[in-house]
């Protein structure tokens, strides 16, 4: 995949970093806001908030957003704006707590966000993206929760699969330690997952200052239908909203419309039938293959 020379990819990180730095508070005080009223997440479609509200042009598979630790929607949102226009949606951005204790907590009250989209959702299926963070809670609750029967691809972006070096100088903060490296919550997913029917999609980056080594980015596990796309000369905070990636998501999300719409009848996640929404031959169906290219299978 296209990437960014690493004195023009450094530029830009740092450009995002600081504007992270001032959307930060803002970010954290609109967290506690929702934890007051009592909502892990933001309203669904039909419970009267404006922003993930479906439009004429979003109506198909939702696609549920899960931001990364502590970093909100300043993240998430700019990347919903560019992936409408699909077809699919509605878009909801999912929140949970800062500094959860339990990323397993976190994953289970994103099954419910799911299964709630589910029963809004004519398909009866929906797609998650996870940033950072965001991609650990889906894989763990699509793997290890039985979310596959839900959830026919999740796109991961920047997120520490195998755990990160970085973790161990964090703060002894039990989701913290729940990330370095042979932690037991990463120990609990690496063990067997035979007839997870879930496509996962991977982009990581070999210049990612919070996911070190950057082969942690990746989704190694030979159980798991995975596509790693290695995207060069990124950081940690561009890799979401870097165009070629937006552009590859944009893709993998209009395949798995395309296949609900040839679906007849739909499919509904039946064994034996498959999982709703894959479209045969598109990008992941080999399992447990790496293709650092970004090139389709």
């Amino acid at each position: 995949m296209p990437g960014l020379s690493p004195v023009r990819g450094a530029g830009v990180e740092a450009s995002r970093a600081a504007v992270r730095l001032v959307r930060l508070p803002l970010d954290l005080a609109a967290e506690g806001v929702e934890q007051l009223a009592g909502r892990l997440g933001r309203a669904m479609p039909g419970t009267g908030t404006g922003r993930d509200a479906p439009s004429a042009a979003d109506a198909g598979i939702p696609v549920l957003l899960v931001h990364g630790l502590a970093d909100g929607g300043s993240v998430v949102l700019p990347l919903q704006r560019a992936l409408c226009g699909l077809g699919m949606g509605p878009f909801v951005s999912v929140s949970y707590p800062a500094f959860s204790p339990d990323l397993r907590a976190v994953a289970r009250a994103l099954g419910e966000q799911v299964e709630l989209a589910c029963a809004r959702s004519a398909e009866r299926t929906t797609v998650v993206i996870g940033y950072s963070l965001g991609g650990l809670i889906a894989r763990y609750y699509v793997q290890r929760l039985g979310g596959d029967v839900h959830v026919p691809l999740v796109i991961t972006l920047a997120t520490p699969h195998s755990g990160t070096a970085t973790a161990l100088l964090a703060p002894p903060h039990p989701l913290l330690r729940q990330l370095r490296p042979g932690s037991e919550l990463l120990t609990e997913l690496a063990q067997p997952a035979a007839g997870c029917g879930t496509r996962f999609v991977a982009f990581y980056s070999d210049q990612d200052e919070a996911v070190i080594p950057a082969a942690k980015g990746r989704i190694d596990h030979p159980d798991l239908m995975v596509r790693n796309v290695l995207v060069p000369g990124v950081g940690h905070l561009t890799l979401p909203l870097h165009r070629p990636v937006v552009d590859q998501v944009r893709s993998l999300l209009a395949a798995v419309q395309k296949a609900a719409v040839d679906a007849d009848p739909p499919r509904h996640g039946c064994p034996g039938q498959g999982r709703p929404g894959a479209a045969p031959g598109s990008p992941g169906d080999s399992r447990a293959a790496a293709e650092d290219s970004g090139g389709s299978r």
